[in-house]
């Protein structure tokens, strides 16, 4: 059977956690900052979960994650 490809696209936003989920990083941080809110642009700062829903496509896209 030959090697599987990564999606480098999916290997660049996600990053695999020890329980065998993935983490992303969230949206809307980039640009026209300045009409968010203080506590907005924080809450919007950390790595957060990908939903489990998700995740059985992840595991095709990153096969050795």
């Amino acid at each position: 059977m030959p090697k599987l490809k990564t999606n480098r696209g999916a290997a660049k936003r996600f990053r695999a956690t020890g329980g065998g989920g993935f983490k992303r990083a969230q949206s809307h941080l980039n640009h026209i900052l300045t009409k968010k809110s203080s506590k907005r642009k924080r809450k919007l700062g950390p790595m957060v979960q990908v939903d489990a829903r998700d995740v059985p496509g992840l595991r095709k896209m990153l096969p050795y994650a």
